[in-house]
């Protein structure tokens, strides 16, 4: 993968000589494979799929390394969902009736 990315790069800092928007593209692939590409790759350990049978909808982030970390991110979730229901009572209501139709 990290190969895929620096060709890429290196394509288009060269077609970057043309029009700079493409040198911009090539800060933001790098960017983006730093900040998510890597660690996305690296190894599972021991934490199997703990994270994976949550809730049902996939997580922004990546899987936790512990189940600690889990634990804390679904809290936190559960956390703004009551507060969401709490603040705004009709389109939550709304939306229960919808997920059960």
């Amino acid at each position: 993968m990290g190969t895929i990315v620096m060709s890429g790069t290196v394509v288009l800092v060269i077609l970057g000589f043309g029009n700079h928007v493409y040198w911009l593209a090539a800060v933001a692939v790098l960017f983006l494979y730093l900040h998510y590409g890597r660690s996305s790759s690296a190894p599972s350990g021991g934490a199997g799929g703990a994270g994976g049978s949550g809730g049902g909808a996939p997580s922004a982030g990546p899987m936790p390394a512990d189940y600690r970390a889990y634990r804390d991110r679904r809290d936190k979730q559960a956390k703004w969902e009551r507060r969401y229901r709490r603040e705004r009572p009709l389109e939550s209501r709304r939306q229960e009736r919808e997920k059960s139709k």
